[in-house]
């Protein structure tokens, strides 16, 4: 999932940095998740002052608790090494523009949502769904329930 998946110079960085712990040989565990509820809302958020809100066309997230990935990771430190553990991933995979209307209906925000088709090979990886794992579905907190205990969004009214 992801790292090795997408050419982007972050996850090329992070790739480096797993196959360094690789090549040190000291026993290690390495855990890739999908990304956070956060992230993905800030995707939103950031544009909250434009009159609109611009998505990647064709792109899909799987966003999942931080508060699952840290369960994960204690869990992991208190066991053995495993070298990779199993991916994690969020229990849904949604289309970056529904994930971006739902934050902002979250913020009581209206904008129209316009999907943009970004070029190069990362975003035509990520179209293919690169850092997806959706055989790896096994968060629990969607990504309306983020939403609802970050912004109280129960029946917000949309400006």
């Amino acid at each position: 999932m992801g790292v090795d998946r997408v050419p982007l110079g972050y996850y090329r960085k992070k790739l480096a940095a797993e196959r360094e712990v690789e090549r040190s040989g000291l026993p290690y565990t390495v855990l890739r998740a999908t990304q956070f509820h956060s992230l993905v809302a800030r995707m939103t958020t950031a544009q909250r002052w434009l009159p609109a809100v611009c998505v990647p066309s064709g792109v899909s997230f799987q966003p999942i608790d931080p508060g699952e990935v840290a369960e994960r990771l204690v869990d992991l430190v208190q066991g053995a090494p495993l070298g990779r553990a199993d991916d994690l991933a969020g229990p849904q995979v949604r289309t970056a523009a529904d994930l971006a209307r739902g934050t902002l209906a979250a913020h009581g925000l209206r904008r129209p949502v316009v999907p943009l088709r970004l070029p190069g090979a990362a975003f035509r990886d990520y179209r293919e769904g690169g850092h997806l794992a959706p055989e790896r579905a096994v968060g629990r907190v969607t990504f309306e329930e983020h939403l609802a205990a970050t912004t109280g969004a129960a029946g917000r009214p949309a400006r």
